[in-house]
Order: C-alpha cells, then structure tokens, then sequence
C-alpha cells in the first residue's frame, strides 16, 4: 500500500524541479516532462510508466505541498517557475519522505532476483540507486524481512502466460496431479494469474473439461502456446470471480452464511486481518466473540479454521461443522 501510494512521486518531482530550472531548455511542457521522467526512471520514452494525468497530479502537488510558483505560459506553452530563484531543495524531504522513500526502495529490491520482474531489473535498479544516492542513514533492509516463499518454482512461467493471456492464445501443458501421480496433457485458454501465499495459480477455461480451473504454476511442466485464439467465457469476471472466496478456491454456486465463535485473544486476530470482506462481529461474550462470514466452503477456509485450533469454533453450517470434526478426529489418530 505504501509503495502504490508513493508512485515514485517524490523522484519525479526532483525532475520536474529540474527541468523546469533549466535555462538551456526552457517552457517544458507535460510530454516533455512525461518523457524526462520516463528516461530517467525507467530507461525508456514509451510512457508505460508515467503518463500525462500523472504529470499533471505532480504539478498540482508540487504548487499544494511544496508551494512551488509553477506558472504556464500560453504563448510559449509550457511551464516555468514565476519565482526564477526558486529550487525545491529550499522544501526538503521530511523525515516521513525519506523513510517512505527507503521502505518503497526496499519493497522493490525484494523482487531484483524474481524472474517475473527480471526484464525490469534496469529499472529498479535505477529507481534504488536514484534514493539511495539522495538519502543518508541506515538502510532500512537490515531490519525489514519480508516474507519470501521456499521451494515454489514455476514462476518461470508465468511471463510466457501474461502474454498468452494478452493475446488471447490457447495453451497446452503438462500438469501433474499431486493426489494421483498423474500426469496429464492440458489444453486451455488462460484467463487470470494469481498468487496467493507465494504460489502463482492460472485460472483458465479447460477446453476438454469445458469448464473453468484453477492450476498451480508449480505442478505445469512443457507449456506451449498455441497459435489458436480464444473468447473469455461471458460468465467469467476476474474482478468478480473470488468475491466469494477465501484463498484460491472456488466451490458451489452460491455463498453460505459461516458462524463461528472465536476466544477473545484470537478475535483480536481476526478482526485486524479479516477473514473476508463480509465478516462481521455479530456478538462480543465474556470469553468468546460470535462472527458472522457469507462466503463458499473451501479447502482453504477450511484449513484456517483448523489453524486456530482450540481458538476457534464453526458453529454453521452444520455441514462445515461436521468436516472440521472429522479432520480434527483423523489428526487425534496421528498423535
């Protein structure tokens, strides 16, 4: 949330401070300025990064936040600071500025070595040196560990399926079935990636089942993209589609009322990180708190549940209630 807020806003105001400075180019105008901040951020002038509203946004909060006199002038149309003694180095960074600046660097160097983000490594390097060479202090990624998977592979995929999805191509892959050993040939059309507790996952419409499924990005092997194009299924939303579920799952056709009873250390838990956005308290106890969820049965609701422990209860439905109690009796056995 921190790094989307930013939006490296503090970098380009440095560059837009000093294009407008410069007295060898003077009157810049917003596709001057995009491109100048594009080149010096990202390495490219192709406006993939920054557009023109974005320099727009940065000159209204240069004027608001920083009392910059930026002026436009019609007749050379472009920019230019009516105060010509003006620098933004008379408004320093704050304290706060730096240290969000440090923690957006350190958020993005945690993805140097993933190969997603591989192709935009001359970039975050140039966005990292860039702080790094504008602040002082302690690095911040000495004491800021963030959580990183173990094991997972297939991430190598997953570039070859964002264009495959842009493109609308069909793919074929060999997936393997971590219940049965099996290993079977996939034919499908990818509709949507999603990661959830560092694993990548392909939603998709299975052109021999003829349905949507979800796949692990770890269990593909020999991906092929296929010349053939598809149509999204008309009943498939991506920003719809897991509304209803917790994890990646999704189960039944229709969302179920959960009631659970939590202890109140563990409602502390869950009412600051939400199991879903329909989770209510629906009543406070001496001991227990009652919550409320309309969500599908999945495994990995399931699994939360257990996770808890003796800290929490389903109460409802009884068909949850009754799956949980039989996991935790074929645990019992093992112990």
């Amino acid at each position: 949330m921190l790094m989307a807020h930013i939006k490296y806003a503090l970098m380009r105001y440095r560059i837009i401070d000093k294009a407008l400075r410069n007295s060898a180019r003077r009157f810049p105008n917003k596709i001057f300025l995009r491109s100048l901040c594009e080149q010096d951020l990202f390495g490219s002038e192709e406006g993939e990064h920054v557009c023109d509203s974005t320099v727009e946004k940065d000159l209204f909060a240069m004027r608001n936040e920083y009392d910059a006199p930026i002026a436009y002038s019609v007749k050379h149309r472009g920019y230019y600071y009516s105060d010509s003694s003006y620098t933004l180095d008379q408004s320093p960074l704050t304290e706060d500025d730096l240290s969000a600046l440090k923690f957006a660097t350190s958020t993005l160097s945690q993805f140097r070595n993933n190969e997603m983000f591989q192709e935009f490594g001359l970039a975050l390097d140039r966005i990292v040196a860039r702080v790094e060479s504008n602040t002082t202090g302690k690095d911040n990624r000495s004491f800021i560990q963030f959580e990183t998977g173990f094991g997972a592979s297939g991430q190598g995929h997953i570039n070859s399926l964002i264009k495959a999805i842009e493109n609308r191509n069909q793919i074929l892959f060999d997936y393997s079935n971590y219940v049965t050993n099996e290993v079977k040939r996939r034919k499908v059309s990818p509709l949507l990636l999603k990661e959830y507790r560092n694993r990548w996952y392909l939603i998709c419409f299975d052109l021999i089942r003829e349905r949507i499924s979800t796949f692990g990005l770890d269990r593909m092997s020999h991906l092929e993209l296929s010349d053939l194009k598809f149509q999204v299924p008309i009943d498939f939303k991506p920003e719809h589609y897991f509304q209803h579920s917790v994890g990646i799952t999704v189960s039944g056709d229709f969302p179920e009322l959960v009631v659970f009873k939590a202890s109140l250390t563990a409602s502390k838990y869950i009412e600051s990180d939400p199991i879903h956005h329909t989770q209510v308290l629906f009543k406070e106890g001496k001991k227990r708190n009652t919550f409320h969820l309309r969500v599908m049965i999945t495994e990995e609701l399931i699994r939360l549940f257990l996770s808890y422990g003796s800290s929490a209860e389903v109460l409802e439905p009884q068909s949850l209630r009754e799956e949980i109690t039989r996991r935790i009796r074929l645990m019992a056995e093992q112990y």
